[in-house]
């Protein structure tokens, strides 16, 4: 017990001895390591920012040709029973499948006319190549800016049936694209993503 007295002194003593830290130093620290972490903190928020983004342009892009399509397949076996079909296009033209779909992203997306839109309608006519069998598939029409085209599917009782389909393809430009920030050795620039292009269809029977 006494000899344990005795160790415990001499250890006070010596930590008693030491020199007391800088408080300069330790301050000194924090600021290199603030400094070192800070690109990373602001690399990850504002990927964050532009992630949310993303999934908010994304959900409203998947809705569009939705809405389109469902409008695509009132024909003359619906309870309105319309003569025709709504045609695909212009989109000028207030009844039409393109300017339905482009209406549904007018005012949640920024520069929704940039999107591609295709519409695949029996309003078109019939493929000439399947008609009347078992790969019978509309005509398509695009519109809006872009490139790109996609092929539809036959409906699973073709050529009883027909398979009605809208695409829509929008790129999506981050909010923060890049932000750079001064060092010693010069201009350290971090680059975010630098785009995404998000498609999306909805195919349903004609009726």
């Amino acid at each position: 017990m006494g000899r344990s007295v005795r160790l415990h002194i001499l250890s006070d003593f010596r930590r008693a001895g030491e020199p007391e830290p800088s408080a300069d130093g330790q301050a000194g620290q924090s600021l290199i390591e603030t400094a070192l972490i800070l690109p990373l903190l602001l690399f990850l928020a504002f990927d964050a920012i532009n992630f949310g983004y993303f999934f908010y342009t994304a959900v409203n892009v998947a809705s569009a040709p939705r809405e389109g399509v469902e409008w695509s397949i009132q024909g003359p076996t619906t309870p309105t029973a319309p003569a025709t079909y709504p045609p695909a296009g212009p989109t000028t033209d207030k009844t039409s499948v393109s300017f339905l779909t482009y209406e549904d992203m007018r005012g949640a997306i920024p520069s929704s006319s940039n999107a591609r839109v295709q519409v695949c309608s029996s309003s078109l006519g019939i493929a000439a190549s399947g008609l009347g069998t078992s790969t019978q598939v509309p005509n398509c029409a695009t519109y809006g800016s872009g490139s790109g085209s996609w092929a539809p599917v036959p409906d699973p009782e073709a050529p009883l049936f027909v398979l009605q389909r809208v695409d829509v393809s929008y790129k999506i430009t981050p909010i923060i694209p890049q932000f750079t920030i001064p060092t010693n050795g010069g201009t350290l620039t971090l680059t975010l993503l630098p785009g995404l292009t998000v498609h999306r269809q909805v195919s349903m029977r004609a009726m």
